[in-house]
């Protein structure tokens, strides 16, 4: 009888505690606050050079946490064809739990143009 208790007790706070790490923001989350996308019009994020800028923006820093050579561990692998356009702005943008905000790095044009290369046929991790 005491085991089960025991073992209830240990499960029930391991519960508790894995709710509140997924629950959780860091002080900074919490105060900034979160800007809302852009329009996003297909012609942009179709257009080659929009989409080559992109590109060249993943190569020079994305790829450290998401590119293939990073899997597994940094940051979760990323499935595009999962995502609207303004998902994938939000994220770069505003950041995400350990995802930092690119938004005092990047011009809006740039983050446009990151999301352009993501949400392309060309974009692979």
């Amino acid at each position: 009888m005491y085991g089960t208790r025991l073992y209830a007790i240990v499960v029930a706070s391991a519960i508790f505690i894995i709710a509140a790490n997924a629950m959780a923001q860091t002080k900074d989350e919490q105060d900034l606050p979160r800007d809302p996308p852009p329009p996003l019009p297909a012609a942009t994020l179709k257009d080659s050079k929009v989409i080559a800028l992109g590109e060249t923006l993943w190569q020079e820093q994305c790829t450290h946490c998401h590119g293939a050579k990073a899997y597994p561990g940094k940051a979760p692998k990323l499935q595009p064809r999962q995502y609207k356009p303004e998902f994938v702005w939000d994220r770069t943008h505003n950041g995400f739990r350990q995802m930092p905000s690119w938004r005092d790095v990047y011009k809006p044009n740039e983050i446009i143009a990151l999301v352009a290369y993501v949400m392309s046929d060309d974009f692979f991790p």
